[in-house]
């Protein structure tokens, strides 16, 4: 059964812990926070003070916090995400110089490491660090705003992904970001995703928290 992992910055960040609480309790596993910096992308988002205030929620509850670096040095940065709770780490290959020294740096804090790269980057840029992982995120947008739509030519991506990871017997989960909603998530996890960022289709729209992410669940 895939998870969901609701992404938290399409959510009303005055009502933050009552929004994830309340996707939580529909059946969300993990909560996703995307890290932003201004350079790496074009946009500025949250830092280490918000993974600590959802620290006590997932130690309630038993939710993951899966935190995604979209941000230039993440070496600079692995300590202090790891420090405030953070259970996943995320960085982008295009960031690391010394891509398999972060990773080690990341499972060295505790923090499980995963990879993620641009939908223009080849797959192949993965292949030596593939062993080394804990999971692998693949965009399905451009990284740095929320509501896009998805890429089409995502879906293969993810299939290779998927046929790579099993070809070298990797037990990483492979996880979707960007314009996953009801009407597409089968698609997602059918190419081989287990794990589904959803940002607006679960914080967004006119339907509570609750039912979009149970709609998101019931089309998967």
């Amino acid at each position: 059964m895939p998870i969901l992992s609701p992404s938290i910055l399409a959510s009303d960040f005055s009502r933050l812990g009552e929004h994830c609480r309340e996707a939580i309790s529909a059946g969300a596993e993990w909560l996703h926070i995307d890290v932003m910096d201004g350079h790496f992308v074009p946009n500025i988002t949250i830092g280490p003070l918000i993974v600590r205030a959802l620290k006590p929620l997932a130690d309630e509850t038993g939710a993951v916090l899966d935190v995604h670096l979209m941000i230039e040095n993440p070496d600079d940065y692995i300590e202090a995400f790891a420090d405030a709770g953070a259970d996943i780490i995320t960085v982008h290959v295009e960031a690391c110089t010394h891509l398999h020294r972060t990773i080690q740096a990341i499972r060295a804090t505790g923090a499980r490491p995963g990879v993620t790269l641009n939908p223009a980057t080849s797959l192949s840029t993965l292949e030596e660090i593939l062993p080394e992982v804990d999971l692998v995120l693949i965009m399905s947008v451009n990284p740095g705003f929320g509501g896009q739509s998805y890429i089409p030519a995502s879906t293969d991506k993810i299939r290779r992904l998927r046929s790579m990871l099993d070809a070298i017997g990797s037990s990483a989960h492979l996880e979707v970001d960007g314009g996953v909603k009801a009407s597409n998530v089968a698609e997602v996890t059918g190419a081989g995703a287990d794990v589904i960022i959803a940002g607006s289709a679960v914080f967004g729209g006119s339907e509570s928290v609750e039912a979009n992410a149970k709609a998101m669940m019931r089309a998967w």
